[in-house]
């Protein structure tokens, strides 16, 4: 799977968070549960996978593209 995100958000999550986007795969790497997220219409298909990064428990939003 091929992963994207914004730079300067990767960098605020980094910040505030301290959470790096780019270990996006890792996270997939283990076991997840996802769920669509159909709170409102974002114009495309969300979901939320919730799974572990470095036993911390990490929610996810994403789209496939």
């Amino acid at each position: 799977m091929k992963i994207t995100y914004d730079p300067a958000k990767r960098e605020a999550t980094l910040i505030s968070r301290k959470l790096d986007m780019a270990r996006a795969g890792e996270f997939f790497d283990g076991p997840t549960i996802t769920v669509e997220d159909d709170r409102k219409d974002y114009g495309e298909k969300r979901y939320i996978s919730i799974g572990f990064l470095d036993k911390r428990m990490v929610f996810i939003a994403w789209t496939p593209r």
